[in-house]
């Protein structure tokens, strides 16, 4: 092929690439948009009914993972400091449990994978790794939390020193170009939110298909290049880009599901994604910060700052033991990829059956 050709063909997958990452942004909004439709007002009373921090830490998860939100979780939990409805001991359970809930989103993408074994090997580490690190994560700072209360010390300091900082409304760029189709299509569907639900899975599945496609062709090329050697060529940068990203966007889940294709495309290994969605973890709770300066309680900067201080404690263990997490990530691909069934039982497992059980039980 000439030079001219390989430059058309290099411009041609760029657009297409574009036009796929573009109409699973679209899905991805759909998506988000129709199980708020089913839940949002189901997240929100059980967010507000909850005074047991165990039962919060489930009614954080499944609360998210139905809303597929960690961002709208968090700064509902905000909402309900600053009016009182919720103490600030009570609200940090609930933003442990939103952690995890929001990596189902990763793993709902990863299941595009399913019909190519071997994209599925690599997509699901790269997808369950964001969830195993908030899941180790909350094992050791949850009793930590419970007993000797350190996040809420630590955080209660910064909201002092930020208490008399103003609010800052920040709106994301993803919105103004994502939101308004994603809101045409819903309306398009009468808000019927099971036909909005499964036509949102059909592009994302679809634009999935098609996106790796375009990857597996340009990998062999300046794309992965561009990928491997610049944007994730340290922990440093990957952790910056992952936290530069998802404060822009305002969405951990969009982020982090970015990297699933290309995990699954073989550009990216689950050890180069980790730093990665670190730093997306922090990036997104920049969101309900900016949110808690807006209502000027001085709780909800607390609730809020609490959110920052367990990603940031979670990291200084978790990323020097990184081998724990990533191995056991690669440990579920493997045997996902042999039992594909266990991939779903897997996200009804942790993130619905064990809450729903504990949130039952818990609240009798």
């Amino acid at each position: 092929m000439s030079n001219n050709g390989r430059k058309w063909q290099a411009l041609k997958d760029t657009l297409l690439a574009l036009l796929f990452l573009y109409i699973f942004l679209v899905g991805i909004k759909l998506l988000g948009g129709s199980l708020k439709g089913f839940g949002k007002g189901f997240a929100e009373a059980l967010i507000r009914t909850t005074s047991n921090p165990f039962v919060g830490l489930f009614i954080g998860i499944i609360a998210t993972a139905t809303i597929q939100s960690s961002s709208a979780t968090t700064s509902i939990v905000v909402g309900f400091v600053a009016a009182g409805a919720l103490s600030v001991r009570n609200a940090i359970p609930i933003i442990m449990g939103a952690n995890i809930g929001t990596t189902v989103t990763n793993i709902l993408v990863s299941l595009s994978h399913l019909t190519r074994t071997r994209e599925f090997e690599r997509a699901f580490p790269a997808a369950v790794v964001h969830d195993i690190f908030n899941l180790l994560s909350v094992l050791i700072f949850f009793p930590l939390e419970y007993y000797l209360h350190i996040i809420d010390r630590i955080a209660n300091m910064l909201a002092m020193a930020f208490k008399n900082v103003g609010g800052v409304k920040f709106t994301s760029p993803l919105k103004l170009i994502v939101a308004p189709v994603a809101h045409r299509i819903m309306d398009a569907m009468h808000h019927h939110y099971l036909i909005s639900f499964l036509l949102s899975i059909v592009m994302v599945i679809f634009a999935l298909v098609y996106l790796v496609k375009i990857l597996r062709r340009a990998s062999a090329g300046k794309f992965e290049i561009l990928i491997d050697r610049y944007l994730f060529a340290t922990p440093f940068s990957a952790w910056f880009v992952g936290f530069a990203l998802t404060a822009f966007v305002q969405s951990s889940s969009v982020t982090t599901s970015l990297v699933v294709p290309l995990a699954g495309a073989g550009i990216l290994s689950v050890e180069k994604i980790f730093p990665y969605v670190l730093g997306a973890n922090v990036g997104t709770t920049l969101t309900a910060i900016l949110a808690s300066f807006v209502t000027g309680s001085i709780h909800s900067i607390h609730a809020a700052f609490c959110h920052l201080i367990f990603n940031l404690l979670g990291i200084c263990v978790w990323y020097p033991l990184r081998k724990v997490p990533i191995t056991v990530a690669k440990k579920l691909g493997d045997v996902a990829g042999r039992k594909k069934w266990l991939a779903l039982l897997y996200i009804l497992v942790i993130f619905f059956i064990i809450p729903g059980i504990f949130i039952l039980t818990g609240r009798r």
